[in-house]
């Protein structure tokens, strides 16, 4: 049985149909990603997932029970984080509260061996854990994100846009996280417009086009498709 398994999803915001008819699922210890160019509806999956947004028709189901109608703090209490584009850290607080803000649903002595593993992951965050989020830099803010989201001990990790506006070698070193954190034993769902990065860390991977499922496959098949090379790659 999957961990997540999206069946036939269809969303609208207004009179506009994001997402129309998606099927996939994400297998447990697995990284999937979603790609597509802008508008594709990618970002609208993960958002109905979590519980952010209502879907028309179709079914989500976590962990074998439906998340369908399950608001969005429901969901990380059955396991389920997402990290939204953009990062949106909370830029007032200092590191380390963020990072508390995440373990929200977990005791303190939870919490407290929790943030140790971030720091592990993430050994810049430790070396500026009293520093105001707000002045980090944006690698930094990404990286602070993603604790955040893990510090709830989410079963699926969900990243939207991790390496968004960042420099190549932040980048680099983003998705080697990303692939330490999955290795750690976290499953993880991303959504990402560097194709090439994604489905060369991905297991599995599908390719949205105007909110349907164009092409699915591992993440190898399809960095050498031709059609996906030509579209996302670059040639």
């Amino acid at each position: 049985m999957a961990l997540l398994d999206v069946k036939d999803l269809h969303v609208s915001y207004g009179a506009i149909r994001a997402v129309k008819g998606i099927s996939f699922e994400v297998n447990e210890g697995e990284i999937v990603t979603l790609i597509g160019a802008n508008g594709a509806g990618k970002s609208t999956t993960l958002n109905t997932v979590v519980g952010l947004l209502k879907p028309d028709s179709g079914s989500i189901e976590f962990a074998g029970e439906s998340l369908v109608g399950v608001k969005a703090h429901k969901t990380l209490e059955r396991g389920l984080a997402l990290c939204p584009e953009g990062r949106r850290v909370f830029t007032q607080l200092t590191v380390a509260e963020n990072l508390e803000m995440g373990g929200y649903i977990r005791t303190d002595a939870e919490n407290a061996e929790t943030i140790e593993d971030v720091y592990d992951h993430f050994p810049r965050l430790k070396e500026r854990m009293n520093q105001i989020a707000g002045t980090l830099s944006g690698g930094e803010q990404q990286m602070l994100a993603m604790g955040r989201a893990l510090m709830g001990r989410p079963k699926l990790l969900m990243l939207d846009e991790p390496s968004m506006g960042l420099a190549p070698i932040l980048v680099d070193e983003i998705f080697t996280i990303i692939k330490q954190v999955n290795d750690a034993g976290t499953t993880v769902l991303l959504v990402e417009q560097n194709a090439n990065k994604a489905l060369s860390i991905a297991d599995r991977a599908y390719v949205l086009e105007t909110g349907h499922v164009s092409k699915e496959g591992t993440g190898r098949d399809l960095l050498h498709d031709d059609d996906v090379r030509k579209a996302y790659l670059g040639g």
